[in-house]
């Protein structure tokens, strides 16, 4: 046996840390009324993640020297226009996520200091946009000066808060014995009360379960250091959504001792914003422990949203303009380096398309009304670079006759189409129906932000080209 090989069960949980986390429980229980979320996690995980995880893998034993990228999959079943199309939307992706994660770390951080929500909450919208506008630009310049030594950081916080979400959840099973008298949610368990209204507010917040289960393909790399890919992968992929599932289930039973529907419906923008920290708090005092959870989970958080920045602002921008076979459509002038050997054009269009994000929502009335904005702007745009996953997908089985993968999902020709093109048009769907809002602001910005990027990774081709001609 190869010694370098790793055990299913390994790749299972290397998985299950980079998919899974804490905010994906919580904007569960927030967007689908409390534990009726249950229902469409057992519907999301069967229909979806299941078959997208195990074609995750079918495509990294393909192309198992490719480094695991979306783009270089496109790239060797089509061509190279389409693989800088993938490339762009993966780094177009991040543009909001950027924003979202200047805010999230502030956030984090006034939960430390100050112990409450009301506090940043309080603070005027404009006066909080710009503070988040200049952590933006900081970063800007500490990712233009090739400084990353924040990837060790990133992945120190990634764990601590994976661990953090675990002991939530055992923790809180364990209050009631511990303090019978906490004041719980008495949780109804009747039919009504589990199976959701499948209306409007239901369909356009799909989009938020799409985004929680999406970016498997991170592990792509690893399909082939599997013991007996063939029968390893699928095991641990099977794993990983049995894991995945019951973190969600019972997750969302620990919210449900502790939030109540009503309240949350009520105060919903609150909740979205500040709703793990409260979470975190309300263990501690359970426990008698005062706010000493909440303040290790919001520094976790912290330190967590403001490394993910910097490598945000670096590595999508690096995969989109380090691949050689898509630079012949982009302009010139993006793929300029400093002396650091950073793209600083690229990183400036960076600073001014999250920028104008985060300067557009000045405008919007409290700082939880904008935290909820972006995490439904993030569940509209991020899942849309999924959409390649499925494509690439589909171009593999089309050309399988050039492509020998050692693990296959499925053997049959149409299974396999069906899934693909099943899970590209639920991924699509989503993204569309998410953004649907009542407040016009945000429908608008939902709108808005995606048709602009699209244009955008339209456009530069063009002007490559033009500048091709003009160079002649």
């Amino acid at each position: 046996m190869d010694s370098k090989k790793m055990k299913w069960s390994t790749l299972a949980f290397i998985a299950f840390s980079t998919v899974w986390g804490f905010g994906n429980v919580l904007n569960g229980f927030v967007y689908f009324n409390g534990i009726q979320v249950i229902f469409s996690w057992i519907l999301m995980f069967a229909l979806y993640f299941i078959p997208y995880a195990l074609m995750v893998g079918e495509l990294g034993s393909a192309f198992k020297t490719s480094g695991g990228g979306v783009s270089s999959w496109v790239l060797s079943t089509t061509g190279p226009k389409l693989a800088y199309y993938a490339g762009w939307t993966y780094w177009a992706c991040h543009v909001t996520y950027i924003a979202s994660k200047s805010s999230g770390g502030l956030k984090a951080l006034s939960w430390a200091v100050f112990r409450n929500g009301e506090k940043y909450d309080s603070f005027p919208t404009l006066a909080v946009q710009l503070v988040t506008f200049a952590i933006l630009i900081v970063f800007c310049y500490v990712a233009s000066r090739g400084l990353n030594p924040l990837k060790k950081l990133t992945t120190l916080a990634g764990t601590s808060m994976f661990v953090m979400s675990i002991l939530y959840i055992l923790m809180m099973f364990a209050a009631p014995a511990i303090n019978p008298h906490g004041g719980y949610v008495a949780m109804d368990f009747s039919m009504k009360n589990l199976v959701p209204q499948f209306d409007v507010k239901y369909f356009t917040s799909l989009s938020i379960l799409v985004f929680a289960v999406g970016g498997c393909e991170k592990i792509s790399p690893y399909v082939n250091k599997v013991e007996n890919p063939s029968k390893g992968f699928p095991r641990a992929m099977i794993t990983l959504a049995l894991m995945v599932v019951v973190c969600a289930i019972l997750g969302t039973f620990a919210m449900g001792m502790m939030f109540d529907p009503k309240d949350v419906n009520a105060n919903f923008n609150s909740y979205v914003s500040n709703g793990a920290y409260v979470a975190f708090q309300k263990l501690g005092n359970y426990y008698h422990m005062g706010d000493a959870l909440m303040v290790i989970y919001a520094l976790c958080n912290a330190i967590g949203q403001l490394a993910t920045l910097v490598l945000s602002i670096d590595a999508p921008l690096r995969i989109l303009l380090d691949n050689e076979d898509a630079r012949e459509f982009i302009p010139s002038k993006l793929l300029k380096k400093n002396d650091a050997g950073a793209y600083v054009n690229g990183i400036k269009m960076v600073a001014i398309l999250s920028g104008a994000i985060i300067l557009i929502q000045s405008f919007v009335p409290g700082a939880a009304a904008v935290l909820a904005q972006l995490n439904k702007l993030n569940s509209v745009c991020m899942p849309m670079r999924y959409l390649w996953v499925f494509f690439a997908y589909l171009a593999l089985r089309k050309a399988r006759d050039r492509f020998n993968p050692e693990y296959k999902f499925v053997k049959n020709q149409g299974v396999a189409y069906f899934f693909g093109g099943w899970c590209f048009l639920v991924t699509a769907a989503c993204c569309i129906l998410g953004m649907y809002d009542k407040d016009p602001f945000t429908f608008a910005l939902n709108v808005i932000t995606p048709v602009v990027l699209v244009l955008l990774g339209l456009i530069l081709p063009f002007i490559a080209k033009k500048e091709r001609e003009n160079n002649k």
